[in-house]
């Protein structure tokens, strides 16, 4: 299980800010996980925090240095420890992945920058790489803390009841969460389901059940077709 987080980057006040609120914050009080924020350039050779330079090759953009990345890895890493680099190329996060993560029992999220890492230090130091999606964000740091709320979410105790994390979108089933309703029952014309008001639980499980399938099939093609392999 998860018992410590640590995100390196060169803004640590963008995941701090982010994580120290709500649910989050609640479980680091509570001592469930304990978030270190870190900051690459306390790693740096001089007194500026010099972490990048310009690639060999020309191009645009600035690199971060192996040397600076290999520091701080070899710092912070111990036997047990996964690696993690943020970055648009690595494959696609998702909630099996977050559910794995929770499993370990230290996470380290490194959040890239600028135009990326040397390339030595990203085949050396890191077990495997993620992305948000198919998109570019100004900031690894961003990434970073919603993949730190993902993980953390599921950990024991964090959502007051541990049942509230399997029936959601992509929980155990790859499957999307059924509608909503709360109070009034009719509201402008539009009516709550006679099921959702029958006071029969069985009816319940048993729309809600169909609405997961319906609502997956129309919204979410490949997770159906998934949950039907």
């Amino acid at each position: 299980m998860l018992h410590r987080l640590d995100i390196v980057s060169l803004f640590p006040g963008i995941s701090q800010a982010v994580l120290a609120e709500s649910i989050m914050g609640r479980a680091q009080r509570r001592q469930l996980v304990a978030i270190r924020h870190i900051d690459l350039r306390t790693y740096a050779d001089d007194k500026r925090g010099t972490v990048d330079d310009s690639p060999f090759g020309d191009g645009v953009g600035m690199l971060l240095k192996p040397e600076i990345l290999f520091r701080c890895l070899d710092d912070l890493k111990e036997p047990e420890t996964h690696t993690v680099l943020m970055c648009p190329q690595g494959r696609p996060f998702c909630q099996a992945k977050a559910r794995a993560f929770a499993e370990t029992e230290h996470l380290i999220l490194f959040a890239g920058h600028y135009e990326g890492i040397d390339e030595r230090a990203r085949q050396a130091l890191f077990d495997e790489e993620l992305s948000l999606g198919d998109f570019v964000l100004t900031n690894g740091a961003i990434a970073a803390a919603v993949v730190a709320d993902a993980v953390v979410r599921l950990l024991p105790g964090v959502l007051g009841k541990d049942e509230s994390s399997e029936e959601e979108s992509f929980g155990r089933e790859p499957l999307l969460e059924y509608p909503h309703f709360t109070r009034p029952a009719d509201f402008k014309g539009m009516h709550v389901p006679e099921q959702l008001l029958s006071g029969n639980h069985a009816d319940i499980a048993e729309w809600r059940r169909e609405q997961r399938l319906l609502r997956t099939a129309a919204r979410r093609p490949d997770l159906f077709e998934r949950y039907l392999e």
